[in-house]
């Protein structure tokens, strides 16, 4: 089966982690992704974070999956007509340069979650901001850069050119932070009804738990919430299945009482109302609660560890959790292609060594003999010092 890229070729001149999940990507949809890499160095997070010593780390493996691994020295003659000769056999090339290539200040995630919305909005009313554990503004940008690219290579099909494409980290999370400024709009004409908050000033305040849309939600304690710090489960008390809802927590007469049976009538009384919903929550186990929930197709989700995920089968069945067997380190756990297509099955591969792919793509994509190879290595731009022939 042909896979949706394939016949792509990219040049992966990225590193860290927006660039690497954004070509990892590229790559997951059958593209051909060369990542250029500093001789005896390589990305910098092969060596950060690492858990087994002179082993590629969890950091760079889980970022570089199905990529092809090239050692060059940039700095060097030869090194430099390589990479142009490389660059004539390419469709893409992405890169994530430092302050003096492209950007005018450098981008952090917790710097970029700050700058574009996500912290202030973060947290609960009488605490600081804090910042989401999920990586919005280094994958949620990969994502954004994925799909630009995607549009740019599409439009080089009607068009015959190519383009520049760029995204600030900022402006990813912004996008992603969207309904907040949807709320500082509607702030100007009074409070926000469906925050928890208790006092509000001319900007959207930290709302804790609140699910931030039409439909009233919160964190609520199950059983073992003593002992267990993610015993818990996130509920949406949403209007449709509200009958529902009293059915189950035992308050029928809450369907008929006006002072609960319409949405309008409850926003006062939010708090009031998860207590008692979270009474019946600690009799159950978050699962036993999603299981009760989900039968009366009430909102509802556990509030999963790294460790449940890790360990969920159904996560293995559907791709979602991927075990990838690597040749230094052994088998390790990566996340799948988020994104599934019916004519275009993704195969999630393991991370390159060092290097692995250099006289490979020396032979087959540059279409360099056996002499001119030679030549490349005795001058140093794979690698290690220049022969005293290549020097003559």
């Amino acid at each position: 089966m042909r896979k949706a890229l394939e016949g792509v070729r990219v040049v992966d001149m990225t590193h860290v982690q927006a660039g690497p999940v954004c070509t990892q990507l590229l790559a997951w949809m059958g593209a051909d992704v060369i990542k250029i890499e500093q001789p005896g160095k390589g990305d910098v997070t092969r060596s950060q974070l690492r858990d087994l010593p002179d082993v590629d780390s969890l950091y760079f493996t889980m970022l570089n999956g199905n990529k092809r691994s090239l050692t060059l020295n940039m700095k060097s003659d030869e090194g430099k007509q390589v990479f142009c000769k490389l660059l004539e056999r390419a469709d893409v090339v992405v890169e994530n340069f430092g302050p003096g290539a492209l950007a005018s200040a450098k981008a952090y995630e917790n710097i970029a979650q700050a700058t574009g919305g996500a912290m202030s909005t973060t947290g609960f009313e009488d605490g600081p901001p804090v910042v989401t554990g999920a990586q919005i503004g280094d994958s949620g940008n990969a994502v954004h850069l994925f799909g630009a690219i995607c549009a740019a290579l599409y439009q080089r099909t009607n068009t015959g050119r190519g383009q520049r494409v760029q995204i600030s980290m900022r402006s990813g999370i912004l996008n992603l932070c969207r309904v907040k400024l949807r709320d500082q709009q509607r702030l100007e004409h009074g409070p926000l009804k469906e925050y928890p908050n208790k006092e509000f000033g001319d900007f959207v305040p930290r709302a804790g738990n609140a699910s931030g849309g039409g439909q009233p939600g919160w964190i609520l304690k199950c059983k073992g919430w003593e002992t267990d710090p993610n015993a818990y489960i996130y509920f949406i008390a949403q209007a449709p299945v509200w009958e529902a809802i009293c059915d189950v927590i035992g308050k029928p007469d809450w369907k008929t009482d006006p002072e609960y049976a319409k949405p309008p009538a409850r926003l006062p009384k939010l708090k009031q109302i998860f207590d008692t919903i979270e009474q019946w929550c600690m009799t159950k186990t978050k699962f036993e609660a999603m299981d009760i929930l989900n039968k009366h197709d009430i909102p509802c989700g556990p509030i999963l560890s790294m460790k449940e995920i890790a360990e969920e089968q159904s996560l293995r069945d559907t791709g979602t959790v991927v075990e990838v067997d690597h040749p230094t380190r052994g088998k390790y756990l990566t996340v799948g292609n988020p994104i599934k297509m019916s004519d275009s099955i993704s195969e999630v591969k393991r991370s390159p060594l060092l290097g692995e792919h250099t006289d490979e793509i020396l032979r087959d994509v540059l279409r360099f003999d056996d002499g001119r190879i030679a030549e490349i290595k005795a001058s140093g731009a794979l690698g290690g010092a220049p022969t005293r022939a290549a020097a003559e």
